[in-house]
């Protein structure tokens, strides 16, 4: 019974988040125009975080 309490919290959300991208008129979201303002800092962040990834999975 919980399950279907988190399964439609997590519907209700997505269509929250899509009915507020198409009121504000966002149609299209490209992720290398979004990679422009992301900060050195972070870039760095995800980049070793992905590479920590990525050893920790070999067995």
């Amino acid at each position: 019974m919980g399950w279907l309490i988190i399964i439609g919290g997590l519907l209700a959300f997505g269509f929250l988040v899509d009915w507020l991208y198409k009121r504000k008129g966002i149609a299209y979201t490209d992720p290398k125009e979004n990679e422009k303002h992301v900060s050195k800092s972070e870039r760095v962040y995800m980049e070793s975080h992905m590479h920590n990834m990525k050893d920790n999975n070999k067995f």
